[in-house]
């Protein structure tokens, strides 16, 4: 089932991973965490209805090979897993969980890169950075067909709105005022 909501609150702390377990956010991102933490966090989130992408490649204390994936997947149980490296993307591919494949844009070679990489992964979703780039978002869509996410130097409501209007799926961010305007009750 696609994610169906505009922004995907990414999580640095646990004072706002804590806020958004209350929230109607059904997907969280969880950001710069520790591996030991990482069971207790996933599961409490289950406890209230919520899915987990782990940003794979900032969890320290965690490689980024294969078996770390694995454990992800397996042990974790995590929901969905970004990284940059293939290798974790084709691990959650084949576990069935979501794999989202996290690009860095920052000129014409890095995004020709790009797409011979995602020839490969066919991931689920494209996180592209920065996502202040409308006309970019477009075109690997329509390049790719695969739904993007946006995020990095997302800062304000015009912000999103451009990079929705590109056709975005979803914005990736850890604005808590951004979290707030799309969903009041916060």
């Amino acid at each position: 089932m696609p994610i169906q909501q505009k922004i995907l609150p990414a999580v640095r702390n646990m004072k706002d991973f804590e806020k958004l377990l209350k929230s109607p956010y059904e997907y969280l991102v969880l950001l710069d965490s520790h591996v030991s933490q990482l069971k207790s966090i996933v599961q409490m989130a289950k406890r209230h209805d919520k899915k987990m992408l782990i940003h794979v490649d900032l969890i320290h204390g965690l490689s980024n090979d294969d078996y770390a994936a694995e454990f992800l997947c397996q042990d974790i149980k995590a929901d969905g897993l970004i990284s940059t490296r293939t290798n974790v993307i084709l691990t959650a591919k084949k576990k069935g969980v979501l794999a989202i494949q996290r690009l860095f844009l920052l000129d014409s070679s890095a995004l020709n890169k790009s797409y011979t990489l995602l020839e490969k992964t066919k991931p689920d979703y494209i996180e592209v950075l920065p996502g202040l780039m409308p006309n970019i978002i477009q075109e690997v869509h329509e390049h790719t067909g695969i739904p993007i996410f946006a995020g990095g130097l997302i800062r304000t409501i015009e912000d999103v709105e451009q990079a929705l209007g590109a056709g975005a799926r979803a914005v990736t961010t850890s604005r808590g005022e951004l979290w707030k305007h799309y969903v009041k009750d916060l």
